[in-house]
């Protein structure tokens, strides 16, 4: 650990500034994009849910998706190995991601319903803007890059 808060924040911003890993995050962001647009749009289109209960079923099923592939390829290397580290690991995952998700819902409903935005454009504007959460969180929470 750090002798002094500044040392702290400045460890963890490096830690985060990793480009190989940030890029990592970033094919995975959009391969979990893609399932919760995919999802977001048949849920809509096929069914009688609006686009804010239909985010909500596309976003955990995303989440899913992301959390397996970031776990074996974006941050294969850090957290402990076995299934309670694992299961915590998905637990911190999906804690960390509402903030994300909480984020990108109110950017869908503010878009959709407050100035009449198509709920698929409102979603990736959405999506866009959790991003920057997802990222900080996860890597400083859920695989705690910076204890490196």
């Amino acid at each position: 650990m750090s002798d002094s808060p500044l040392e702290a924040v400045r460890m963890r911003l490096r830690a985060l500034a990793d480009p190989t890993r940030f890029g990592q995050f970033a094919g995975v962001g959009l391969a979990g994009a893609t399932v919760d647009n995919v999802v977001l749009f048949l849920l809509v289109e096929l069914t009688v849910l609006g686009p804010v209960v239909a985010k909500v079923i596309a976003w955990e099923l995303a989440i899913v998706v992301i959390f397996a592939i970031n776990e074996r390829w974006t941050f294969a290397t850090f957290g402990q190995i076995g299934p309670r580290a694992l299961g915590r690991r998905f637990l911190r995952s999906n804690a960390v991601r509402v903030g994300g998700f909480l984020v990108t819902l109110t950017v869908l409903a503010i878009l959709v319903y407050g100035f009449g935005v198509w709920y698929m454009a409102a979603n990736v504007i959405g999506i866009g803007v959790g991003f920057v959460v997802n990222y900080t969180c996860e890597s400083l929470y859920t695989w705690k890059v910076h204890r490196e």
